[in-house]
């Protein structure tokens, strides 16, 4: 039987309310040294839907989780099915204005780093430097005998060649690039092997049920040390993967903003949440930093580059 992974969490009454006005985190950018913290919210405004904001997909969808994964066949040939038509779509994403936003700024030099937990390489399509992806990337695949990657797209190509005439229509794409559909839908997908070793495909991001690897955390706890503040865009910070990074701000004495409409989970560990959207916060943010000039975006997102823990 399919568990449900823990990702709930809820808002407790005492939680501070979130602000309307931006101007504070305007003049920490202006300080410079700031870490981003990127979660799935920032890119809904490229379609990409959240986990748990309105409409989140976990109110529909339960994510794959490793253990599943590396245990069935079964289970593998309905995540490959999925995320073969999820990739259509999720790789054809653009960068929206919050990307642009945090690529400005880096541009500019006000930012100590960058950590996102998404998975769709929107950050460097927008033109963003030296992204850590906390979760992974999609764009790549690694093969779970002989731990060899390869790009997205040859495993993309192998894959229509394997299932001619597959094009089953989704009842919606989730932010881990999967498409919703039913058993029915998968039908006799042909899951295709490592063409290295024949051993078992998996796409190069942390399943639910799976840790970062250890080398990713301390760089990014690394990162955070060298920080003079943390800033959190679009992260309902649920669970651990990126809540470990406010709260070691906090500890630290480094301020810790968060932009997101939602409460999250490390609202009180923050000077404070600006409860506004982020495409039009973060490129009025960048007007009165002096970074509203952006330059054109590199590339699409995942797909364009040739190309899961949700921890958003």
């Amino acid at each position: 039987m399919r568990m449900r992974p823990t990702l709930a969490w809820t808002p407790p009454e005492d939680l501070p309310p979130g602000i309307t006005d931006w101007e504070p985190v305007a003049d920490a950018l202006g300080a410079g040294g700031v870490l981003v913290l990127s979660g799935a919210g920032l890119s809904t405004e490229s379609g990409i839907p959240d986990y748990r904001g309105e409409g989140g997909s976990l109110s529909r969808h339960t994510p794959m989780t490793y253990q599943e994964f590396a245990a069935s066949a079964r289970a593998r040939r309905r995540y490959w099915a999925r995320s073969h038509l999820g990739w259509r779509t999720f790789g054809r994403a653009r960068p929206n204005a919050g990307h642009r936003a945090v690529a400005a700024f880096g541009r500019h030099g006000l930012l100590s780093g960058v950590i996102t937990q998404n998975v769709d390489s929107l950050h460097q399509a927008a033109g963003s430097d030296d992204v850590v992806e906390l979760h992974g990337s999609l764009d790549r695949v690694v093969c779970l005998s002989c731990g060899v990657f390869s790009p997205r797209r040859e495993l993309a190509r192998r894959l229509e060649e394997a299932n001619a005439g597959f094009a089953p229509v989704a009842a919606g794409i989730n932010p881990d690039g999967d498409a919703d559909l039913t058993d029915d839908q998968v039908g006799d997908f042909r899951v295709v092997p490592c063409a290295a070793c024949g051993g078992v495909l998996k796409p190069d991001v942390v399943f639910f049920g799976e840790a970062v690897p250890p080398g990713r955390v301390e760089h990014c706890r690394a990162l955070v040390r060298r920080s003079t503040s943390l800033l959190v865009l679009g992260s309902s910070l649920t669970v651990m993967s990126g809540l470990r990074f406010v709260r070691q701000a906090a500890q630290e004495d480094k301020p810790v903003w968060i932009v997101n409409l939602s409460p999250t989970r490390g609202d009180a560990h923050a000077v404070a949440r600006v409860a506004l959207p982020l495409g039009a916060t973060l490129t009025a943010v960048a007007e009165r930093v002096g970074a509203g000039a952006g330059a054109p975006e590199a590339s699409a997102g995942a797909g364009g580059r040739g190309g899961v823990d949700g921890g958003s």
